[in-house]
């Protein structure tokens, strides 16, 4: 996804005094904080692994059977109502201590009869693998495969030259410290990948990194904003809940195989701080407020209060008195939040001299302590079905706004529309998309429609919320349900004292949002014509499918081939993060000249697409287990700067553009909401920006059984690229796949 972005072409320094010929102090000190930082992280888990470790009892169930076996011991009574004395009758030499058969037989029955079968959120934590780490004879032989169908003759054989000198000499070397690392670390990537390719990223954080998602769709459950907050809000703390006490479902893939939760902690009371050379992510164990942002002005909202969450109706009240100020800003207020969209040196460097001291910290603190961020647009957004440029406007609304309406620092921001419609913009640096999609889909219960029936009331409810579960929901006007059993606190007004100086680095950034904002192309397109369930009939993957139609549509848009970007997860190991599967292969540019040539038979493109499908589906297992090439390449290029060695090998690797990069957005993460019952209540998913300033960034979800939404995005500045185009061709692409294959 958006990572894609701060990939390609990234540079940084590392100095250090000394150097060995054998070992690099520096790059050894690197690994050695990076298991330091792994295990502090182990240690802060240390009271919730207890409770894990028990699972599926419970820390409680223990204590329970073994007081309840002490008891019946000191009582003589025999716990297994003579059960005991017939084994050791009948089966000598079985049983050598009544007491430890009951503990064993028994006391597992009684454990999980008091402790149930659920797991707690990190329940599989200590029993996921760590990720391994390939050979780089391995690595060089996928992507010299991976390149071959996008290189000429003589770039295939010149950077063919280049891999086999650096797979005998430098490449041996530099995997020697990630080994160690590999070995020390809990994740011989996860901790890089996150300071090197995020918080060391110096570009605007908008349209570049952050990325976006829609609301449902097909429905519209209220048109009054500060219900629609209200009830949002409200289930996002009851989320927050769940996750503080690792009471949310752990998800599992088929139901069996755990995924890992680890970047679930951060979700919450999460923001960005600027630095001048890198930034650092800070979380708050706890917040009781809500930072909410309306036409220019800045508040803190209590959402806890009198030691319970207050309830929909009653923060309601305390978003109509916000929507109800007519109070203007004061001078500059109204674009301070373009200092986060833009460049982050002169943020980081205005942070230090404007806002570390009176008022401004005061005002900056309570935006990043906030568990989250709200902003009330002043614009309408919805979607109306055959008119396209409402379907773009919501889109382009939600990845950057007017480019001074979101605070682009905090983990996540909550859009609400004044039509009633949401949407969200998330920071890239503490999860990736998948996490944030699983808050999303929660909320989809939520969004259901007016007076939220009784199935979905019953799965919030199944998630933990305790309190009455009739409030949730809206009445026939459109407000939410109940009377407020007390006043809630009033809004806190944030105050600003911004001097000239200030004034000018925040219209300086500024310019720089609104440029950003006027160049990208966001488009969303409907795909009504078929979705999962016709994709289904014709027996391969669908996100194999989709992958061949985009190879399909680039062709014809381009007139070649490209580099291509596919995010795939690696939770399928401690604190996996993801991997690149590159969809362009050999198998797919021969499916797709066997298209676009008239002597080419309907059986040979068939044969074509099934060995195209399947080699992608391998790609994309092997990303998932470890297998793949881009996070190796990586880590190996910071080894390499560490030791201040210059590899022409590695450079050209990392610098390679993705002018075509997609992610698919993951839906039915959890069993909360029935999608074929009611297929309208799916999201529409979400997207990010352009990769490559002459390339797309593509994201896309198979919703359903009957459609699928694309997201694409180029610039406007790019005279070869064209977002509307590009989706019409992935349209005919789709189509063109399904009548080869189902159509006689």
């Amino acid at each position: 996804m958006a990572e894609a972005h701060s990939a390609v072409a990234f540079s940084f320094q590392v100095t250090h005094e000394g150097v060995d010929v054998n070992l690099n102090h520096d790059a050894l000190k690197a690994v050695w904080n990076s298991g330091i930082h792994s295990w502090k992280k182990r240690l802060g888990r240390a009271k919730n692994k207890i409770k894990t470790g028990t699972y599926p009892g419970s820390p409680t169930s223990w204590l329970f059977v073994t007081v309840l076996i002490l008891s019946l011991r000191i009582a003589d009574v025999d716990p297994s109502f003579g059960l005991i004395g017939w084994f050791q009758a009948h089966i000598p030499g079985l049983i050598i201590c009544s007491r430890n058969i009951f503990i064993r037989d028994n006391g597992l029955g009684l454990i999980r009869l008091f402790g149930g079968r659920k797991p707690m959120l990190n329940s599989y934590q200590s029993s996921l693998p760590k990720l391994c780490l390939p050979s780089v004879d391995d690595t060089i032989r996928r992507y010299l495969l991976s390149i071959k169908p996008i290189l000429d003759e003589e770039k295939y054989d010149r950077l063919s030259a280049l891999a086999e000198e650096f797979r005998k000499g430098l490449g041996k070397k530099l995997n020697r410290y990630l080994i160690l690392k590999s070995w020390w670390s809990t994740n011989y990537v996860t901790d890089w990948w996150e300071e090197y390719v995020y918080l060391r990223g110096r570009s605007p954080l908008m349209v570049n990194s952050n990325y976006y998602g829609v609301d449902a769709i097909l429905m519209h459950p209220t048109k009054v904003p500060a219900a629609r907050a209200a009830n949002v809000t409200y289930v996002m703390l009851q989320y927050r809940r769940e996750l503080d006490r690792e009471e949310l479902n752990p998800i599992l893939l088929n139901k069996t195989v755990p995924l890992c939760s680890a970047q679930y902690e951060r979700q919450f009371n999460t923001t960005r701080v600027p630095g001048v050379e890198s930034d650092k992510l800070v979380h708050y164990k706890d917040s009781k407020h809500v930072a909410v942002y309306h036409k220019g002005r800045f508040y803190k909202v209590y959402v806890h209060f009198k030691g319970r969450h207050l309830r929909p109706c009653e923060l309601e009240r305390s978003f109509q008195k916000i929507l109800d100020d007519e109070s203007p800003p004061v001078g500059g207020e109204e674009h301070i939040p373009a200092l986060t969209g833009a460049d982050r040196v002169p943020w980081a460097k205005a942070r230090t001299e404007f806002f570390s001291k009176g008022k401004n910290k005061a005002s900056l603190d309570a935006i990043e302590k906030a568990a989250f961020f709200i902003t009330f647009d002043d614009e309408p957004q919805d979607f109306v079905i055959g008119d396209q440029k409402s379907f773009d406007n919501f889109a382009g609304a939600m990845l950057h706004g007017n480019g001074s309406n979101r605070w682009f620092d905090k983990s996540f921001n909550l859009v609400i529309t004044p039509n009633g419609r949401i949407g969200f913009n998330a920071e890239h640096s503490w999860a990736d998309a998948p996490i944030m999609a699983h808050l999303w889909e929660y909320l989809c219960a939520e969004s259901a429609r007016i007076g939220a029936d009784a199935p979905i009331m019953a799965h919030l409810w199944e998630y933990g919320i305790t309190d009455d579960h009739s409030i949730l929901g809206y009445e026939e006007d459109g407000h939410t349900k109940g009377e407020p059993e007390m006043t809630p606190p009033n809004p806190i007004r944030l105050e600003w004292d911004l001097p000239e100086p200030c004034l000018q680095v925040i219209e300086n950034s500024l310019q720089v949002t609104r440029q950003l904002v006027n160049d990208v192309d966001m488009r969303l397109f409907m795909h009504d014509v078929f979705g999962k369930g016709l994709v289904k009939k014709c027996k391969t993957s669908p996100d194999a499918f989709i992958q061949m139609a985009l190879q399909l549509a680039y062709y014809r848009d381009a007139g070649k081939f490209s580099l291509t970007y596919e995010s795939s997860m690696t939770r399928l190991f401690r604190e996996g993060r993801t991997e690149t599967v590159r969809p362009c292969t050999i198998e797919s540019c021969n499916f797709v000249r066997a298209m676009l040539n008239p002597d080419a038979t309907k059986d040979e493109r068939i044969s074509l697409f099934r060995k195209a499908t399947e080699r992608h589906q391998m790609g994309y297992r092997d990303a998932m287990t470890g297998k793949a090439i881009d996070r190796h390449l990586f880590c190996l290029y910071v080894v390499s700067k560490y030791l201040e060695i210059e590899s022409p090998f590695l450079t050209e690797v990392l610098s390679e553009p993705w002018r075509l990069s997609t992610s698919q957005t993951p839906h039915t993460q959890t069993d909360k909401l029935d999608l074929e019952k009611y297929p309208d209540r799916i999201s529409g998913g979400g997207g990010f920006g352009p990769v490559a300033d002459d390339g797309y960034g593509v994201s896309y979800i198979i919703a359903g059984e009957d459609h699928i939404f694309i997201h694409v995005s180029s610039k406007r500045s790019c005279p070869t690229t064209d977002s509307g185009r590009f989706g019409k061709e992935i349209y005919k692409a789709l189509n063109d796949i399904k009548c080869l294959i189902l159509d006689n």
